[in-house]
């Protein structure tokens, strides 16, 4: 026998290629998938600003609270 082949080099053979396929397949997947993340419906921040706005700041229905806080608006200014 000219080439004596280790069982250990066999399975480290079939574990890096393995590995390497599993790369391949992952950067394919991403190449392909890349342009379609792009183009996502992504809210800008002034979107979010005035959502988040909107969830917090909620409209005064107490008449007398409502008063009382313009007229210490009237009264900062």
């Amino acid at each position: 026998m000219i080439f004596a082949v280790s069982p250990d080099l066999i399975i480290f053979l079939v574990v890096l290629g393995s590995a390497a396929v599993i790369g391949i397949v992952a950067f394919l997947i991403y190449l392909y998938l890349k342009p379609r993340l792009k183009h996502d419906d992504k809210p800008t921040e002034e979107q979010i600003l005035h959502e988040e706005m909107d969830r917090v700041l909620k409209p005064i229905e107490d008449e007398d609270t409502a008063k009382a806080v313009e007229q210490y608006k009237d009264e900062e200014e």
